[in-house]
């Protein structure tokens, strides 16, 4: 199983729309990220926009593609993509850079 954990960020003037769309996540798009292997998914917010994105899942490449193949998908990030900065137009899933884990707490021999 992989951890992984991205950076975002959404639009100031935008974030409590995000918020509100976060929600109500269509019940098709929450069973997309189940089928496709995404576990513990979390996103938090700070105030000034700073999105930090986690989940769980046996392969991401499987999981990122999977999500990719999904109408479902598609229609949610088209709709995401308004709330982001830096993206240039592109899906939000198209900026998950995942970040190094330097330290996990449960993790004894590294």
């Amino acid at each position: 199983m992989r951890r992984v954990c991205f950076l975002l960020k959404v639009r100031e003037d935008r974030a409590e729309e995000y918020q509100r769309r976060h929600a109500e996540v269509w019940p098709d798009m929450l069973a997309a990220l189940r089928e496709t292997g995404w576990r513990n998914y979390s996103l938090f917010l700070r105030p000034d926009g700073l999105l930090v994105g986690y989940f769980e899942t046996d392969d991401l490449d499987a999981a990122l593609a999977g999500m990719a193949a999904r109408d479902v998908n598609t229609r949610w990030q088209t709709e995401m993509a308004p709330f982001f900065e830096g993206l240039d137009g592109g899906a939000p899933d198209a900026g998950i850079t995942p970040l190094t884990e330097v330290f996990h707490l449960d993790q004894e021999n590294r």
